[in-house]
């Protein structure tokens, strides 16, 4: 967020206020309005310019969204190596994301789902988002898999809490060495795989 905001000209927290103050008006958090999709991506990126230029003063351009936000980003390759790794073990290894419609091709760029994930579950496909229930419920349809043979990896601890609550394991993801030290020792507790 702050390297997108100093390309904007303005201060993450200005356009963390904005996201907020446009994710409320549906009553939803920061990207819901976007990720189950509740508006389109323009719509949003013009709903944000206007509370920016009405509230901050600024005047930003947020058009081509997707494509400048994951402008020069590249995978966590520490991360995805152990995802490969485990998945060439027998792992079934899946992708669960809270995903903007106009996203999706842009992050597929970073990481190629094709070989690594058995599976995607998008909030926007199934209009449910991490923590609720709901996503969580058809990953395990969809898998066949009960709750407690799952986890979830996590960058954001309230999506771990709602995993939890949905009686997976749930690991809050940090940093990568972390991650895949509880990542194997949770597996090599719930053997078979």
């Amino acid at each position: 967020m702050a390297g997108f905001c100093t390309k904007l000209g303005i201060r993450p927290q200005q356009m963390l206020a904005a996201m907020e103050k446009v994710a409320d008006s549906y009553g939803v958090d920061l990207l819901a309005p976007l990720d189950t999709p509740l508006i389109t991506q323009e719509e949003w990126s013009a709903q944000v310019e206007a509370v920016l230029r009405a509230d901050e003063a600024v005047e930003v351009d947020l058009s081509d969204f997707p494509a400048r936000w994951f402008e020069g980003r590249t995978a966590n390759e520490p991360w995805v190596g152990h995802l490969r790794r485990l998945s060439a073990r027998g792992v079934f290894v899946g992708l669960m994301s809270n995903m903007v419609p106009a996203w999706d091709a842009h992050w597929r760029r970073v990481v190629a789902p094709e070989g690594l994930f058995k599976d995607l579950v998008m909030s926007f496909e199934v209009g449910s988002r991490k923590p609720e229930p709901g996503i969580f419920r058809v990953a395990e349809e969809r898998t066949g898999f009960q709750p407690h043979e799952c986890v979830l990896v996590d960058d954001i601890e309230k999506n771990c809490a709602g995993a939890r609550e949905a009686g997976w394991h749930a690991i809050h993801y940090t940093d990568p060495a972390r991650a895949i030290a509880e990542l194997d020792a949770l597996l090599g507790a719930s053997r078979p795989e």
